[in-house]
């Protein structure tokens, strides 16, 4: 597997663009249109967007994506969520680009897309319906870790006792996995971090 990491303009969250042939991708993330021409550039085609949540910072290519027929995943949960007036007045308003949500996801999901296993672990805390995803050697968490610290938890649907519950979840998960293994945070200065 191969995974390219997409670094954010202004306002935006690390995306991550994963293939296993070289020609169909997984994006988790897809903050903004870098992550479309990086794609491009690539010569690879979007099949599958997993968000790890709902926040405008994390779904802004999600739009054209759609258009182009990538099929959007997210926790159950946030289905709902990601189009809520909650959402949309984060920061006084944003706009979320027009998509639609293929599939949910429950917590302890085995998924298998573009011949790319992954495992969903919902870690709520940051948002009601956040979750990570755990693949081969990688976990991608979203704004629930970040680079020395946990994600925000004063935005709507936001708890920090529930992020505090979900922690112990990845601490007892990454035990696990290989020691060459890396935590794939969604913030620009959050860099790769060894486990």
């Amino acid at each position: 597997m191969q995974v390219f990491k997409v670094l954010p303009l202004d306002y935006s969250s690390n995306s991550y663009i994963l293939t296993s042939d070289n020609k169909s991708a997984v994006v988790i993330d897809p903050s903004n249109r870098k992550t479309v021409e990086v794609l491009e550039q690539n010569g690879l085609d979007c099949k599958f967007v997993l968000l790890t949540h709902g926040h405008f910072d994390h779904v802004g290519a999600c739009g054209e994506l759609f258009a182009k027929g990538a099929h959007i995943c997210c926790n159950e949960r946030e289905k709902d969520l990601i189009f809520s007036k909650e959402y949309l007045s984060i920061f006084g308003g944003v706009t979320v680009p027009q998509f639609e949500i293929f599939r949910t996801f429950t917590d302890g999901e085995s998924l298998t897309f573009c011949g790319i296993n992954f495992n969903v672990m919902k870690t709520a805390g940051h948002t009601a319906g956040s979750c990570c995803y755990l693949t081969e050697n990688c976990l991608f968490s979203g704004d629930t870790l970040l680079r020395g610290s946990v994600g925000r938890w004063d935005l709507p649907t936001g708890n920090f006792s529930q992020l505090v519950k979900s922690l112990p979840r990845l601490t007892a998960t990454t035990k696990f996995i290989a020691v060459t293994a890396r935590i794939r945070p969604s913030r620009a200065n959050a860099n790769t971090t060894p486990i």
